[in-house]
């Protein structure tokens, strides 16, 4: 059964997850196992409590002498709804076999294309595969419930892969998240909905997990790649060693437009600073108090940098050719012709500082590096190159080395 949402006044199919897409082949694999044949469609009931039925592929089996199945295997091609991703269209096959044990234990393990866990902070464990706690239920749930209606009591071995599956890791974040050699399976309703921001801020909040249990208390935070580029580039201008690059880069937390919500997760693990790096488009915002810098969410640009402007002393015809900017870039021009460039800028970051200090209740330090088009930098707040130390001194300490 098809699910849709609505976002933007835009009808949108649901997909199913890599997590789902194991438990369909799990539950087809053993079905196949258990003298059930092999079927063409599975169904699944979600966490989320909605039904998918997704066609069964790929089947490979072997039996012994007497024409028992030894093991079963098959695949689920992952559908992701109208909110495709890299892992889009691949198969996730499982393939099932009997342990030696007489009771219900399922034993559950990866192969290739399925990631490994190298950091602490994560769903699984340092060394396990990173398949995680839901799509691990989901797959018991649904295996176990094929031996109990055909009455028998035998533990079972699952094991998933994935063909293409270390290929398409790369354009993924498991990299940076200390996931190495494959794709994460994944889920926790079960569903893909499309515009869905659970995906990214679960991402978010494994990437602080990581550098929390790394002992770190200070990260840098950016809305996209650019920002992480600019701020690469100011680090290393202040000095930042090469041995210290790599580590510098990992500290860096893609926040996309959820700023306001990366900040609440900073706080509630625990850390002590944040330094936050982006193109003054995405950032004005925040001078506005707009945390969430997407455009639904809010605008409000040229209304901060005008009401700036004002406060500094700009006239009223430096006011209205700012109003009339259609992008932050041109209004930059504006302020840099009229030599009011700097004095704006210092008391927008006044702003977005005490809007930034706000909503983390004061719990943690926050700091702005401001970047224009070129990436040239137009603004920091006070205490912004004191945060930048903090966070190289953290990425000269070796790993799992615990703060002074």
């Amino acid at each position: 059964m098809e699910t849709f949402v609505y976002q933007d006044k835009k009808k949108l199919r649901c997909g199913y997850t890599t997590g789902s897409c194991a438990a369909l082949a799990a539950k087809a694999a053993v079905r196949c196992l258990a003298g059930g044949g092999c079927v063409k469609k599975e169904t699944i009931l979600t966490p989320g409590g909605e039904t998918v039925q997704a066609e069964i592929m790929q089947w490979e089996t072997e039996t012994d002498e007497a024409g028992t199945v030894i093991w079963a295997q098959c695949a689920v091609q992952k559908d992701g709804g109208d909110d495709c991703d890299v892992t889009d269209g691949l198969l996730i096959f499982v393939r099932a076999s009997f342990g030696e044990s007489k009771d219900e234990e399922v034993s559950i393990t990866g192969g290739p294309g399925i990631g490994r866990v190298t950091k602490e902070g994560l769903d699984q464990p340092v060394g396990a595969y990173a398949i995680n706690s839901v799509p691990r239920r989901m797959m018991e749930k649904e295996a176990l419930s094929i031996l109990k209606a055909a009455g028998l009591r035998r533990s079972l071995c699952l094991t998933v892969w994935a063909p293409d599956g270390e290929a398409a890791a790369k354009k993924t974040f498991n990299p940076v998240l200390g996931i190495e050699g494959g794709i994460s399976i994944l889920g926790t309703t079960g569903i893909v909905r499309p515009m869905s921001n659970e995906a990214l801020t679960e991402t978010i909040r494994a990437h602080l997990r990581v550098l929390h249990f790394e002992h770190r208390k200070f990260a840098a935070v950016s809305p996209g790649n650019l920002g992480s580029d600019w701020l690469m580039q100011y680090a290393e201008e202040a000095g930042l060693g090469e041995q210290e690059k790599t580590r510098f880069r990992e500290s860096i937390v893609a926040s996309s437009n959820f700023i306001g919500k990366t900040v609440d997760m900073a706080g509630e693990l625990g850390f002590s600073g944040l330094l936050l790096a982006g193109h003054i488009g995405k950032l004005v915002k925040l001078g506005n108090g707009i945390m969430d810098t997407h455009s639904r969410e809010g605008d409000g640009r040229m209304d901060t940098l005008l009401s700036c402007a004002l406060e500094c002393g700009g006239e009223r015809p430096l006011l209205l050719e700012i109003r009339k900017s259609n992008t932050t870039n041109q209004a930059v021009d504006v302020l840099n012709h009229a030599g009011m460039l700097e004095p704006v800028m210092k008391k927008l970051l006044v702003r977005m500082k005490e809007y930034l200090s706000r909503r983390a209740m004061d719990s943690l330090q926050v700091e702005v590096l401001l970047f224009g088009s070129r990436g040239e930098l137009l603004g920091k707040t006070e205490g912004a190159d004191q945060l930048l130390r903090k966070i190289r001194k953290e990425c000269g300490r070796n790993e799992g080395q615990g703060t002074d």
